[in-house]
């Protein structure tokens, strides 16, 4: 396929280009393989020839077109040619609704231009081969291909591990991905543990994806295990190697909590279609806790409903707040950061370790580990340890990103794949870094880029669906990696945050209904100006690297009293 043949039309003058907020700009509209372009006119409001547009097509959600048309005449006879019919006048309005929740809108002379530039954003932005995607045709100059790709090693998180116990050890069973599709090459899995039971072992999970290592609790060597569910089926089939491999991970006396974020109601039924849970007779020293999480076309929608609640100006408050309830974004997220403290405390509290899972063990059971990791680990709150907890936890994992990220909150055309995961994820760290304002390195303009390029990127980190995939396609040898981008001097500063001072305490969040808030950052963030916050941050920067304390320290007191709720400050914050 040659994306020429996309395109019915590459170029339309005198396009006016606007947008909620935004003054109207007349310019040039072209469209490339991957980009829409809009450059303005000489002697307009903007600068000549200034571009006014970069628009990545991939992240073009939805497509909304309106013709009008102006009625007819008859052009006079020339050299005795027939007469003809045309348009008196037409134009049209393409409406793009971006994944970004970005919406702009085009006003473009001429009903069959209109017609052609919407059905060409239409064909490109729906593209679904991954080699054919932006990032294997983006080099930017300053960066190179290698760079970025290998920051966050297995190895080098095991080897922390391994200097506090050598009860564990890195298997590298999974290195052709037979044993489990959904698994990077390299597992941390019980040094007592062969790799050939934990290759039978896999075959009673789903998908191959038998417990290994997620997290090392240092100060008392509890552990977090993630897998997918037992395939124990209605006969209640048994698997001696997946028992024993549990059974490694406790000492004897030592009790373990199984945290399945599947109801028991829907653990039964999936036990009827050949998954199911652990039996307490035959792993005796685990106990399970069922925390539901909802995922798939349930949170989808509730994605869907918010966005629409925020971009509807015309609610009343009384409306706005029944809109903001019943889409039941919240109560997600409040559900999420649940089970996460869930994790955390009884690692932490209760000395015990913890297995996650699920069903398939790529989704809520992600977000339960990545979260706890971020609550328990001071190293994962800074700038470096949230991205090679995102490489470790969300990526290497198996987080199925072309599946999840294909479309956002206004696709027409939605698939049953489709789920915001890594969004909530993104959203209970910012409530994290709101109720904590001086405990994270990074700020909420980190999360917006995560979120932004997770949908559409001009980098290969958030492409394909696991390790194996990536592999087939060669995006580290051929894509550049967002870290790179991320981590250089220049781009690094913006998404600091200038008043984090490193906290060793575990930071335990309020999950009371007053503590938790819709992310206006991310839901408002193309609804309203955000001028006066970005003109704060700038100044609390500069303060901060010019080093004055007081100024800081005034500057912080102000912030977390407009960001925090007093009452739900924990005792260590304060």
């Amino acid at each position: 396929m040659e994306f020429s043949e996309l395109i019915k039309t590459a170029t339309v003058e005198s396009v006016v280009l606007g947008g909620r907020g935004l003054p109207a700009v007349r310019g040039t509209l072209c469209i490339t393989s991957h980009h829409l372009l809009l450059s303005s006119c000489p002697g307009g409001d903007a600068q000549p020839g200034t571009v006014e547009l970069w628009l990545l097509i991939r992240n073009v959600d939805a497509v909304e077109k309106r013709v009008q048309n102006l009625g007819w005449y008859q052009p006079p006879r020339t050299n005795g040619s027939p007469r003809d019919s045309r348009l008196a006048g037409s134009s049209g309005t393409i409406t793009l609704r971006c994944k970004d929740l970005k919406v702009l809108q085009l006003e473009i002379p001429g009903m069959e231009e209109c017609l052609n530039i919407a059905s060409s954003i239409e064909a490109l932005s729906s593209v679904d081969s991954v080699m054919m995607m932006y990032p294997f045709f983006y080099r930017p100059q300053d960066l190179r291909l290698e760079e970025g790709w290998h920051l966050f090693p297995l190895e080098q998180y095991f080897q922390k591990i391994a200097a506090q116990t050598n009860q564990w050890r890195l298997s590298d069973l999974n290195r052709d991905f037979t044993t489990c599709p959904t698994y990077p090459a390299g597992v941390i899995v019980p040094a007592a543990v062969s790799d050939d039971t934990l290759r039978r072992a896999a075959r009673f999970r789903q998908g191959g994806r038998f417990p290994v290592l997620s997290y090392y609790h240092p100060s008392n060597g509890t552990v977090m295990l993630r897998s997918s569910q037992p395939l124990t089926g209605p006969n209640r089939k048994r698997c001696p190697e997946d028992e024993v491999l549990l059974g490694t991970v406790l000492d004897e006396g030592e009790r373990g909590f199984i945290i399945d974020t599947r109801s028991a109601q829907a653990a039964k039924q999936a036990r009827m279609m050949g998954g199911g849970t652990e039996p307490k007779s035959s792993y005796p020293q685990w106990k399970r806790l069922h925390r539901p999480l909802e995922r798939g076309r349930p949170l989808q929608e509730s994605f869907i409903k918010l966005v629409e609640a925020c971009n509807d100006a015309s609610l009343s408050m009384d409306r706005w707040l029944s809109r903001l309830e019943s889409c039941r974004w919240l109560s997600h997220v409040k559900a999420a950061l649940s089970t996460a403290c869930l994790a955390a405390q009884c690692l932490d509290r209760e000395e015990a370790s913890v297995l996650v899972h699920g069903a398939e063990g790529t989704d809520t059971t992600l977000l339960v580990t990545a979260l706890a990791q971020v609550i328990l680990d001071p190293g994962c709150r800074t700038m470096v340890g949230f991205q090679g907890l995102l490489e470790r936890e969300w990526i290497e994992a198996g987080h199925p990103f072309h599946l999840r990220c294909a479309r956002s909150a206004y696709s027409h055309a939605r698939l049953k794949q489709e789920a915001p995961l890594f969004l909530l994820f993104l959203d209970c760290v910012w409530q994290l870094s709101r109720q904590f304002p001086f405990s994270l390195e990074f700020g909420e303009s980190l999360l917006l880029a995560l979120f932004d390029n997770a949908y559409a990127s001009d980098y290969g980190t958030f492409l394909c669906n696991n390790e194996k995939e990536r592999c087939l396609c060669k995006v580290k040898e051929n894509t550049h990696s967002l870290w790179a981008w991320l981590n250089q001097p220049e781009e690094k500063k913006k998404y600091l945050n200038p008043l984090y001072s490193h906290n060793p305490l575990v930071i335990w969040p309020s999950v009371e209904p007053q503590s938790i808030q819709l992310w206006q950052g991310l839901f408002f963030r193309w609804i309203r100006p955000s001028q006066y916050l970005d003109e704060a941050r700038a100044e609390m920067q500069r303060l901060v690297e010019a080093n004055e304390a007081p100024a800081k320290e005034s500057a912080g007191s102000r912030l977390s009293r407009s960001l925090s709720d007093p009452a739900a400050r924990t005792e260590n914050e304060r």
